[in-house]
This record gives structure tokens, C-alpha cells and sequence, in this order.
């Protein structure tokens, strides 16, 4: 029953925009599965899923946002795809400083930009620190943060085909 709900969670995240966990009981309840607030706020916990604020407000959002599932392949192009709609969609200002790129974000959103840098591999960053809506992108030894933050502008500005 838990693996059936679970998936019925992410199913109803992946297609609707839900921002409450209220949404999410009424949305179960009208696919036949009863739970809890309690039990839904645990399933939330353990799919992470992550409530972000974006232009059109509040929503949850699951992990596979970020890694590649809606590519034809799920390689490498899918995996730069997403990271290029994240930076567009999430982006507010990089400010660069040394090998430091600060990059600031509507609240709630860091986490998932930092996790798409992250699993993307962007060539020069040696890794991400995300806070609620600022991210630290250390850049590799030799690299300036000024470069690495052109880097992110080309991937955003790319097509999306």
C-alpha cells in the first residue's frame, strides 16, 4: 500500500501543480488511497520532494525535475536540457568573486539548481553549497568564477531542441 501511494504521489506532483499536502489527500482520496496528513507529510519526506516558489507560486516538485527522466535517452543532453530550464526558470543573479560564483534564487529554489549543477558535472565546478534562495558554486583550481558564471549564461541561452 505504501509503494502504491507513493507512486500516486509522484505521479499527481509530476503532472499537477499541488503546493499543499491538503491537495495532495484530495487528489489520493479521489484515486481511492486514504492517508493521513501525517502519513502523506512522511511520504513527502521520503520521496524528496521539495516545495519551491516559482512565478506562479507555491508547488512540490519531485527529484526526477532534475535528473534527465524526460529525455529520449536519459543521458547527458537530457541531464543539460533540465540544468538549462532550471537556469532560466530559477536564476535571478550570479555574482562572481575568485573561483566563488553567489547565485541567487526565488526562496526554496537553491537546492534544486545546486542539485542540477551538481548532477549535470558542469566541467569546472567542483561542487555546490545551497542554502533556501543563494547558491556558492566553488569553481575547479584555475578557473574564475567570471568564466564559470559565462559558462552557466551559454547553457541558459541554448535552444531547447
Amino acid at each position: 500500500m505504501k509503494t502504491r501511494r507513493q507512486q500516486a504521489i509522484l505521479d499527481l506532483v509530476s503532472k499537477d501543480r499541488l503546493s499543499s499536502q491538503h491537495e495532495i489527500r484530495e487528489r489520493l482520496a479521489s484515486l481511492g488511497v486514504e492517508a493521513t496528513q501525517s502519513t502523506i507529510s512522511r511520504d513527502i519526506e521520503e520521496l524528496g520532494l521539495a516545495k519551491i516558489h516559482d512565478q506562479r507560486g507555491l508547488r512540490y516538485v519531485t527529484p526526477s525535475a532534475l535528473n534527465g527522466q524526460g529525455a529520449s535517452n536519459g543521458q547527458g543532453n537530457g541531464l543539460r536540457q533540465n540544468l538549462r530550464r532550471l537556469l532560466q526558470e530559477y536564476v535571478l543573479a550570479m555574482t562572481p568573486s575568485g573561483n566563488l560564483l553567489v547565485i541567487q534564487t526565488p526562496p526554496g529554489a537553491a537546492h534544486l539548481l545546486g542539485e542540477g549543477i551538481d548532477r549535470y558535472g558542469v566541467d569546472d565546478v567542483v561542487g555546490t553549497v545551497a542554502g533556501d534562495n543563494t547558491i556558492m558554486v566553488v569553481a575547479r583550481e584555475g578557473v574564475h568564477a567570471r568564466d564559470l558564471k559565462r559558462t552557466l549564461e551559454t547553457i541558459m541561452e541554448e535552444n531547447g531542441s
